[in-house]
């Protein structure tokens, strides 16, 4: 005579059923976000077999789409060959000798390299 293992694995069909369903309408809520839902609805899971049942329906949040970057190389910048055909914008930053900091907008002449203006 031999013995069998049987399994004693309950069935977990509701909740993934629920689980599925949250997933559809919630497409930004990983599984840990899906067990808060479901243990307020009163389903009592535990969070690696959620886990487990997560990854078995192939469940993932989707991945958010990354940054644009510049295709191709970059045309260089044209010298500037007359004053004020091109200026430049750069914030400087200095300290007194008591501590206090300020900062000032310098606008340069490009061709001239001279500075045009400050602002505080």
């Amino acid at each position: 005579m031999t013995v069998r293992y049987q399994t004693s694995r309950p069935d977990d069909r509701e909740i993934c059923e629920r689980m599925k369903a949250i997933a559809q309408e919630r497409r930004r809520f990983g599984y840990r976000r899906l067990l808060v839902m479901l243990r307020r609805e009163g389903l009592v899971v535990n969070h690696k077999k959620l886990f487990r049942l997560y990854r078995e329906e192939k469940l993932a949040v989707r991945r958010r789409g990354g940054r644009n970057r510049a295709i191709g190389t970059r045309a260089p910048m044209l010298v500037p060959l007359r004053p004020d055909e091109r200026w430049s914008l750069d914030f400087v930053s200095d300290q007194l000798t008591d501590g206090r900091r300020f900062r000032i907008l310098a606008v340069v002449d490009d061709c001239t390299r001279e500075c045009l203006r400050t602002h505080r």
